[in-house]
């Protein structure tokens, strides 16, 4: 993704977060689920953030066929990763939540046709 596509999905003010993650996500304009990652120096040296980032990576890839059609950007917040199941499991909760508020905001944007 380029920094404008990174720009585009964060200002979409549509995010969820726990402990480890935060991760935001909007409608995708390409057809398929897209991943951006962010770790910044606060989490750790080169050898930290580039671990969060091969973590994070090996989760999408497991489950990006499952998500939402929406590209996401994700945020490392902890300084220490999880395993990689929790992070798995993390991200799929983070994205049905993401993808719930993004319906129930294009319900309530679409006008009533009663």
């Amino acid at each position: 993704m380029r920094a404008s596509e990174f720009e585009r999905v964060l200002s979409g003010r549509n995010s969820a977060a726990n402990s480890w993650l935060a991760l935001h996500g909007v409608a995708s304009g390409v057809g398929h689920t897209r991943l951006g990652i962010t770790v910044s120096r606060r989490v750790g040296n080169a050898v930290a953030r580039n671990r969060w980032k091969r973590l994070i990576r090996e989760s999408f890839r497991q489950i990006q066929h499952e998500l939402p059609q929406l590209d996401y950007v994700c945020i490392a917040r902890a300084p220490e990763p999880p395993a990689l199941q929790e992070l798995v499991d993390s991200l799929t909760e983070l994205a049905a939540r993401i993808d719930r508020r993004a319906k129930s905001i294009s319900r309530k944007l679409k006008p009533d046709n009663a």
